[in-house]
């Protein structure tokens, strides 16, 4: 609800502060007092559009704070963690216009645009009255309201999600089915490509093999002659290796007696007798078996020539081709399921079309139940504000499809004339019969309504006697519920207010100024007099004053 509002500079206003407490507030005051200086202001915290005729004469700047206690109120709270500018229960707005025209919006001390305001604002307050920003007049709203009415909320959250949740889906089956052509050619391109690489065979993968195996056929003859003079070096029965060896270690083992030094060195020679043989050994396996094959050469010549070819012709090196295998293999399979991932959505849709029609068709029948009651309500409340001519009914206007707010689109719609047909709410002219129809509005809906703060301009525009005291006592009931303001004329809606404030023009020597001064008990009794007697106050008018403010229901 609204705490506070600071005003300075603000057209004929030095420095209004006001603070606010839950319950219904009247603002009253001499005509041309400046009463709407403080609604004015109040719709500038809230994203009205300002000018420099807005600014005090000879001041740089105007500037309104308005604070507002928020601790009930999630929707407010929801935006303002998104906005990351949540600061604990309470909210400042802050409007600054220049003597230039330039303005500049904060909330919580971050700078702000119009729109957040407005945004932000439509959670914070509803102004009813002759204001741009009145926020019933908007169909959105009107929605809102009946759907709070008849207590459909999460069902319509049911169908704004079974909406979004069909769009999605019909975007997929679109895109599939848009992209076959494209996926056909891709399919057999895949199958193209993973053909050519399974024709490398298994080995495609183990190039550095192939490759070493290509330089060993390649110098065979070289290889194999070295092969033959190295065991000959070795076997020789005279001259080789291990012939020599053996004939030293026998000359070593035939001493009488040996030192440590000739005792270590048969030792090596032993040793290296033993790795000798194994050498001859191994070079023995390897000339029976090794052959010069012309045939394998160019066999594993052409197979390294197809798989250079082929990591060329894709970008990558000839090591990499296997895991190339693999991740076209996993779109191939990903893309032939693709008849059966249509089939599939088709269903899903079909199921969801159905849960849809049940949510919306249920959603309809609820919200024409409580369309007729509520206008019954307020058809009622009309007549009790002597409005017996005037016809109010909720027309739901059927969609041509299901939309996110289901089948039909709710609008408020008035007729003030008995040969009229019901207009809708935002085409009625004058601005006292639309905030009657707004507090009658109010009221039937008030168990429901969230909005924690309503306020009310030109309510009593064209009313008097008993029909004024039935809006007072409106105004107040509606003040039992939530927070209310009301600028009012009459002392009949003046005098049910739980707080009473009243404005007063101060003339100076060379300018006048606008102050808002809040009424003690006594006070009142002075202020509801004066607003019923005129300039002349007299002693039965104070006691009249009194027994308004005793006797108020």
């Amino acid at each position: 609800m609204l705490t506070h509002l600071s005003i300075a500079n603000y057209a004929i206003a030095d420095q209004i502060d006001l603070d606010f407490d839950p319950g219904m507030s009247v603002i009253t005051g001499e005509t041309g007092a400046g009463k709407s200086i403080t609604l004015d202001a109040l719709g500038l915290a809230l994203g009205d559009r300002a000018d420099s005729k807005a600014v005090k004469k000879g001041a740089d700047k105007a500037e309104i704070y308005a604070g507002f206690d928020i601790t009930n109120n999630p929707v407010a709270r929801s935006w303002l963690e998104q906005q990351d500018a949540l600061q604990g229960n309470e909210l400042l707005l802050r409007r600054v216009i220049h003597a230039d025209g330039k303005s500049r919006a904060y909330i919580n001390g971050k700078p702000a645009t119009l729109q957040d305001l407005k945004t932000l604002g439509g959670s914070l307050i509803d102004i009813h009255g002759q204001h741009d920003h009145q926020s019933l007049l908007k169909r959105d709203t009107q929605r809102k309201l009946l759907d709070q009415y008849a207590g459909t909320g999460e069902l319509c959250e049911k169908v704004a999600a079974a909406v979004r949740d069909r769009r999605q889906l019909q975007q997929q089956i679109e895109e599939l089915r848009n992209q076959d052509q494209e996926h056909t050619a891709r399919i057999q391109l895949l199958r193209y490509q993973i053909e050519e690489l399974e024709k490398l065979g298994p080995g495609q993968g183990d190039v550095r093999q192939l490759e070493a195996e290509q330089k060993t056929l390649a110098n065979a003859e070289s290889i194999l002659a070295s092969s033959h003079q190295a065991l000959q070096l070795c076997n020789a029965e005279d001259a080789g290796a291990s012939h020599s060896v053996s004939r030293a270690c026998r000359l070593l083992q035939q001493l009488p007696e040996r030192n440590e030094a000739l005792q270590e060195a048969l030792q090596l020679l032993q040793s290296a007798h033993i790795q000798l043989e194994e050498a001859e050994q191994l070079l023995q396996r390897h000339v029976s078996s090794f052959e010069v094959d012309p045939l394998r050469l160019q066999e594993v010549e052409q197979s390294l020539s197809q798989i250079y070819q082929i990591a060329r012709k894709h970008r990558i090196q000839p090591c990499e081709l296997p895991q190339l295998t693999e991740a076209l293999q996993r779109e191939l399979d990903s893309l032939d399921g693709g008849d059966e991932k249509l089939e599939l959505l088709d269903q899903r849709l079909a199921k969801l079309d159905g849960e849809l029609q049940q949510h919306a068709a249920l959603l309809r029948r609820k919200r024409s139940g409580a369309a007729t009651r509520l206008a019954k309500a307020v058809n009622k409340l009309l007549k009790d504000l002597c409005m017996q001519h005037c016809r109010f009914e909720l027309l739901l206007t059927p969609l041509g499809e299901i939309a996110s707010c289901g089948l039909e689109s709710p609008e408020l719609r008035v007729s003030t004339n008995p040969d009229q047909d019901p207009q809708p709410l935002a085409k009625v002219a004058s601005g006292g019969e639309l905030s009657r129809i707004g507090l009658a509005i109010q009221v039937a809906t008030s168990d429901t309504n969230d909005r924690p703060t309503l306020v009310f301009d030109e309510v009593d525009a064209g009313i008097g006697g008993g029909v004024a005291e039935v809006v007072g006592t409106l105004l107040r009931q509606l003040g039992e519920k939530c927070q209310v303001l009301c600028v009012t004329h009459l002392a009949q809606v003046a005098c049910q207010g739980h707080h009473h404030f009243v404005v007063a023009k101060e003339a100076r020597r060379k300018s006048v100024s606008t102050a808002v001064l809040r009424l003690q008990p006594d006070d009142k009794v002075a202020e509801i007099a004066r607003m019923l007697g005129g300039i002349a106050i007299t002693d039965q008018t104070r006691a009249h004053a009194r027994e308004m403010l005793e006797t108020r229901h």
